[in-house]
């Protein structure tokens, strides 16, 4: 059994632009921004979506952020190729293939199309702002 004192809180994001990262959060999955706040010298914006917490902020004085490489697809796997974070998912409850078509016409990127997983259910990745990677997967 899992250790019941951890729950999850958030998933945070360092951004060049963090209310146009939000916006983008808003605008292709419908997520909220609950709040929009200044910490550590850098804004710090709170984005909503699906009971998760994507904490998007600007860089710190004195930071020097770096840019992120993209995702790639392998013969039978995708994979940023490097140590840490690779990406995060969402579970799709609906047609993810008219989805990623509606995604699409507002000109996201698909560094993995569509394809059958492990499971056997459909997924993808998502080019986010910032070099971020998101993995739908229908469910």
């Amino acid at each position: 059994m899992s250790n019941p004192a951890f729950k999850f809180d958030h998933v945070h994001i360092i951004s060049k632009d963090p209310q146009a990262s939000a916006n983008w959060y808003v605008e292709m999955f419908g997520a909220t921004i609950a709040a929009n706040t200044m910490a550590r010298g850098a804004p710090q914006i709170f984005v909503d979506l699906g009971g998760m917490t994507i904490l998007i902020r600007g860089s710190r004085p004195g930071e020097d952020p770096t840019d992120a490489g993209p995702i790639r697809p392998y013969a039978d796997f995708s994979s940023h190729n490097a140590w840490g974070t690779d990406h995060f998912g969402f579970l799709y409850q609906g047609n993810l293939e008219a989805f990623c078509t509606e995604l699409r016409s507002k000109g996201v990127s698909f560094p993995v199309e569509l394809k059958r997983g492990v499971n056997g259910s459909l997924l993808c990745y998502v080019a986010a702002p910032d070099g971020v990677s998101i993995e739908l997967m229908q469910c």
